[in-house]
């Protein structure tokens, strides 16, 4: 009977136990999980308050990495910039720029070249990144996209460097002749010889200058605030008028002729000097006893109806290799033969830029040997009027401040042949 009683109590207590020791673990395990772990740590952080709406708003590409690297917040500039990938820093020199500050809390600022993605050449993209730490387990990273102001410098620098050169001919010209002058004193003949030299070199440096004038106000100027109905007849016999001299001492026949009313909306100065440019260009290049034709039409396009005006040489034509280039400031397809024309490189770089301002384009068509025809493409009056009064007016591409050609300068098949033009003596 005692054993009995001794093994039920017995049993008793190690129910007991059991339960305690049961009721015990159930409280434990609770409060572990309620307990915040360490991924859960790396994996939900918090951001500072203000800080996810003043990322929002920055132009820099922003990206917040947490105490294990990974990304807390990217704004969509730094996915665009391939900053960030698979929820990580995809480039080591920011990673372990983020790494220091973390751990030292400096501010650091670094400039990298990083290759460019998607686009199947080998540019870089040239980026400032600034880490600086946010609050006490975050880390910030600011991403500035430098290339396009890293591709105007150069521009700019290269232009100025072109200038110089440009300007330094003529001027180192004058000063040798007028020092030549001086020792031919007492000879009339080489002193009538070397003041003529002396003219021709004037007379290209003072088209260079207003050259450069006429460049620099068709980039700042705004065409349209000073527009008007502009006749293309008016703009064709101007034009044949400007180089007339030039194609009478090389016997070159000048011929107008095409559609007659034609009118564009613009600014008459730029609209002249580019047609301008554009018919001395073909006197200029062409061999004597040739022909120069200019000839105007309307087409119809979906915007809205367009005026061509079409300049046809039997030049010397310009090869495939020349044809990208022609339109950049400087650029020569014949050095020597500009040299001896005058050609400053600024002509067919002022007509980009005037048929840009005018919603236009210029193309080109030319063969070696047989000639070449530009064409100037702009809205016609009533439709250049409509998209001014729209406030529509494209600006220049950042390509313009190269002179490079784009969307602007293309290269098309043959113009199609007008009317036969009047000739004009």
């Amino acid at each position: 009977m005692d054993v009995n009683a001794a093994v039920a109590a017995a049993a008793a207590i190690a129910g007991v136990l059991t339960g305690v020791i049961a009721m015990l673990a159930f409280r434990w395990s609770e409060r572990e999980q309620k307990r915040p772990t360490r991924t859960s740590l790396h994996t939900d952080p918090v951001l500072p308050p203000g800080v996810d709406t003043v990322l929002s708003v920055l132009r820099s590409s922003a990206v917040v990495l947490d105490e294990a690297d990974a990304v807390v917040k990217a704004s969509s500039a730094a996915y665009a910039l391939g900053l960030v990938r698979g929820g990580k820093l995809a480039v080591e020199p920011m990673l372990q720029m983020a790494r220091d500050t973390r751990r030292d809390g400096e501010i650091r600022q670094v400039e990298l070249d990083l290759p460019r993605r998607g686009t199947g050449r080998g540019e870089a993209l040239a980026v400032s990144a600034r880490v600086a730490p946010l609050g006490s387990r975050l880390v910030l990273l600011l991403v500035e996209d430098l290339t396009e102001a890293r591709r105007i410098e150069a521009v700019r620098r290269d232009f100025v460097a072109n200038v110089s050169h440009e300007l330094k001919t003529p001027v180192g010209a004058l000063s040798l002749l007028s020092e030549a002058v001086m020792g031919a004193s007492d000879d009339p003949e080489a002193v009538e010889r070397f003041a003529g030299r002396m003219q021709i070199e004037a007379t290209r440096l003072t088209n260079l200058v207003q050259e450069l004038i006429d460049l620099s106000r068709v980039q700042n100027d705004d065409p349209l605030e000073d527009a008007e109905p502009v006749r293309i007849d008016e703009l064709v016999a101007e034009a044949i008028d400007r180089c007339r001299h030039q194609a009478g001492a090389k016997q070159i026949t000048m011929a107008a002729g095409g559609t007659a009313d034609l009118s564009i909306w613009g600014n008459r100065g730029q609209l002249a000097a580019a047609l301008g440019n554009l018919v001395e260009n073909a006197v200029n290049y062409s061999p004597a006893r040739t022909r120069v034709g200019i000839a105007a039409r309307r087409v119809t396009a979906p915007g809205g109806d367009l005026i061509e005006i079409a300049v046809t040489d039997q030049g010397i034509g310009i090869s495939d290799k020349d044809k990208e280039r022609i339109f950049e400031r400087f650029y020569r397809v014949d050095p020597a033969r500009s040299r001896a024309t005058g050609g400053t490189g600024l002509g067919l770089a002022i007509v980009k830029h005037v048929a840009a301002s005018h919603s236009g384009e210029v193309t080109v068509w030319s063969s070696e040997g047989q000639g070449s025809t530009f064409t100037l493409r702009l809205p016609e009056a009533g439709a250049a009027r409509d998209r001014a009064t729209d406030d529509q007016t494209p600006g220049l591409d950042e390509d313009d401040e190269t002179g490079q050609t784009d969307g602007t300068t293309t290269v098309s098949s043959p113009y199609e042949p007008f009317s036969a033009p009047e000739v004009l003596p």
